[in-house]
């Protein structure tokens, strides 16, 4: 049978169209890219290889890299560098204001409200939240510290307009605490157990019922490789169950990841309850009312839809 020239086209098209994705899936099955921060349940996963024991055989290897917090490491998932993360509560929310549909939740870890605080000096005048008023204040901007921040002035019918705001990263932030030139910080762990001076908690995490730290993909890598995603999955719920029964060995891989020393971490350690959730309604509904608040206050244009960047995955 004779081919015209328009259907001979048309299959060739098709043919090279059906190579490119055949291409594709196939180069998305051969690495994963992971953006991990120097404390929590992946750099755990990294150090003891549970997730490279889980693909051995398999060809696909394991790319890591490290980010110094939230923000930076889902721009990059963003800018699709990276395709899977974990990082405190308002970084994703930052990421879909600003970047939508770039995103997806497959998880977090449940609530450590004792892991972030708004700190002063011991000796510090400053006594209440309502007494920042005026006072010079340090976070770092799309961190979780960043919505315990500003939660807790709204709660005391403050905003970010009633304080002077410095958006500093936890090495900028820390020698600028602990000189003055700040006079109080929002910070979590384990920069908040490293603090060398005597400090007091005008608020934690625990005030506004937060610090969930959560499991975040690229929509590519979800669409294009759910089978590796439940593998990343089975390995956060396998170092997870490792991590509650090792807290030693957490403590020791920690403290040389971030440098501090064993009794620091130990401490930010034992209060971390290491088990893996997936989505539900409850944490749903904590990244919606983060989103509206921030967008009430014109702190982000656009107001993320987070129940539309749920990961459903089998298995």
């Amino acid at each position: 049978m004779m081919l015209d020239r328009r259907t001979l086209m048309t299959l060739m098209l098709s043919g090279a169209t059906g190579m490119l994705l055949e291409k594709k899936a196939f180069a998305a099955e051969k690495r994963i890219r992971i953006g991990y921060q120097k404390y929590g349940t992946l750099v755990l996963i990294k150090e003891k290889g549970f997730l490279e024991t889980a693909l051995a055989n398999t060809g696909i290897t394991v790319e890591w890299s490290q980010f110094p917090a939230g923000p930076p490491l889902l721009q990059a998932m963003a800018a699709g560098a990276i395709d899977v993360g974990q990082t405190g509560d308002l970084p994703p929310v930052f990421a879909q204001a600003n970047i939508p549909d770039s995103i997806v939740y497959f998880g977090h870890e449940p609530k450590s409200g004792s892991s972030e605080a708004i700190i002063v000096h011991d000796d510090s005048p400053i006594r209440s939240i309502e007494d920042l008023k005026g006072r010079r204040v340090a976070v770092t901007r799309g961190s979780d510290a960043n919505w315990l921040l500003l939660s807790s002035l709204l709660q005391k019918g403050l905003s970010f307009h009633d304080i002077h705001l410095s958006y500093l990263l936890p090495a900028a932030a820390r020698p600028a605490f602990e000189a003055g030139t700040i006079d109080a910080w929002a910070i979590w762990d384990p920069y908040l157990s490293a603090v060398g001076q005597k400090t007091r908690a005008l608020a934690t995490g625990a005030d506004i019922k937060g610090a969930m730290s959560f499991y975040l993909s690229s929509v590519s890598f979800y669409q294009n490789s759910p089978d590796l995603l439940v593998a990343v999955r089975n390995a956060i719920i396998e170092c997870d169950n490792w991590a509650q029964a090792h807290r030693e060995d957490v403590t020791r891989i920690l403290a040389s990841s971030t440098g501090l020393a064993p009794d620091i971490v130990r401490n930010s350690v034992e209060k971390l309850p290491f088990r893996f959730n997936a989505m539900d309604d409850d944490s749903i509904a904590q990244q919606e009312e983060i989103a509206a608040a921030f967008h009430r206050e014109n702190l982000i244009g656009t107001l993320p839809d987070i129940r539309k960047s749920i990961a459903t995955l089998k298995g």
